[in-house]
């Protein structure tokens, strides 16, 4: 691709909220709706958005290689409307070829699925982060087996993109423990704390080399409260891609508040 930023692109982690509830004026999604849409404030217009969301696993890296990708909705029991929601948004071949070789460069192959369509942990926060659908958009799956080291890999060989102004935008939850979400008590609220305190220092202590943050992240599971925070780590697994592709250094924080009662996280990586 030819389009370069003025500076690098970032890579982010956010919290896509659940199901299209953001998009719903949700009084329990109110505050990743908000932050959601001031997002953009943080950052450079991009060449390209590259996604990595929680809700598709592949046995491989698989791109959607369509050239319009519609739209799917992933998610059930909602109004209408929410099944008629729009994001036109284009997933240039230039782009996506310059994936294929960046992977190739690291040593890994790149699947294509021309079928599939953005699932909602990739239209949902992009119509509040950029509603007009203007910038390309690329959707690229997480790996089977939800290896936390493979997906440092994968960032890392992503992480190339970001020369070319494309941002890495890694979309989930930090906490996703659906069992308790809706039925919050002091003890899982306690829980819950001590991983984002582990997580929070992992992520953005300046005294840890990237070695060692890396080496914290592909442990994650050892961390205080980790398995009740995520006993399936698919929601957790786009922050490592993030990290990745950021070489293990240090990120910033913008984002630190609850949802349905529990402390979740947006991480940007500037560098």
């Amino acid at each position: 691709m030819t389009t370069q930023a003025k500076n690098r692109a970032p890579a982010i982690f956010i919290p896509h909220g659940g199901g299209p509830m953001p998009l719903l004026n949700e009084p329990s999604q109110q505050a990743i709706a908000d932050f959601l849409r001031q997002l953009p404030g943080h950052y450079e217009r991009p060449a390209a958005i590259l996604v990595i969301s929680a809700h598709w696993e592949a046995p491989q890296p698989t791109l959607l290689a369509a050239d319009l990708p519609p739209l799917l909705f992933d998610y059930y029991g909602f109004p209408q409307e929410t099944y008629e929601y729009q994001y036109p948004a284009t997933n240039p071949e230039d782009i996506r070829t310059r994936v294929k070789e960046c992977l190739a460069q690291a040593g890994l192959t790149l699947d294509t699925d021309t079928q599939r369509g953005y699932d909602h942990g990739v239209f949902v926060p992009l119509l509040l982060m950029h509603p007009q659908a203007d910038i390309p958009v690329l959707q690229l799956s997480l790996i089977e087996g939800l290896d936390p080291q493979a997906h440092i890999a994968l960032g890392e060989a992503l992480s190339a993109l970001r020369d070319d102004g494309v941002m890495i935008l890694g979309s989930g939850f930090s906490f996703h423990n659906m069992s308790v979400m809706r039925n919050s008590n002091d003890q899982a609220r306690s829980i819950n704390h001590e991983f984002h305190d582990w997580l929070a220092d992992t992520l953005t202590n300046p005294a840890l080399t990237p070695e060692q943050r890396i080496g914290k992240m592909i442990d994650w599971d050892q961390a205080p409260g980790a398995r009740f925070s995520h006993p399936r780590e698919e929601h957790l697994l786009p922050l490592p891609v993030c990290l990745g592709a950021a070489g293990g250094q240090a990120g910033e924080i913008l984002f630190d508040d609850t949802v349905l009662g529990y402390r979740t996280f947006c991480v940007i990586w500037r560098n």
